[in-house]
């Protein structure tokens, strides 16, 4: 699943991409066949393009104006999750005390200095799938792999 990164200006009045990815966040809680219900059994993952905790990113207060952390965005998208009822496998594994990121910016000329890192990916799973996750990972060393991504991969493992 993919959310629309927003651009760099976070004001909708002078930012159309913005504009759109509030609007798609607003569509992505109402789109009812995207949210389980009962027993389904459902997994989301992508770059949802939000990190939506303090500690999903590398600074809150630094961050709080930056596209990909703004109140606006963080509500739209922990509105959606909870209107579809899904459980954040990184939240639910590691405390929102730790700092968590999958991705890592190309302006940065070496990532690993001051680790100005945010946690864009994502992984979801219904209620029905929550106590069957075994594993989870962030592959953070493969941001430092010859010609990278800026996102790192993140896995899950379900016993089903």
């Amino acid at each position: 699943f993919y959310v629309p990164a927003g651009g760099d200006i976070p004001d909708p009045a002078l930012n159309p991409k913005f504009e759109h990815k509030l609007q798609f966040l607003d569509e992505m809680k109402a789109c009812e066949p995207l949210h389980p219900r009962g027993d389904d059994r459902h997994i989301l993952v992508g770059d949802l393009n939000v990190a939506p905790y303090e500690n999903d990113v590398w600074s809150h207060k630094q961050l709080l104006k930056v596209v990909s952390h703004t109140p606006v965005e963080c509500e739209k998208l922990l509105a959606a999750q909870a209107h579809g009822e899904w459980f954040d496998v990184a939240r639910e594994r590691i405390p929102q005390s730790e700092k968590v990121y999958t991705w890592w910016s190309y302006r940065a000329a070496d990532w690993t200095v001051g680790d100005r890192g945010r946690r864009l990916d994502h992984i979801w799973v219904s209620r029905a799938l929550k106590d069957q996750v075994s594993d989870f990972r962030i592959l953070r060393d493969a941001r430092g792999w010859e010609r990278p991504s800026d996102h790192v991969p993140v896995t899950v493992t379900l016993e089903v």
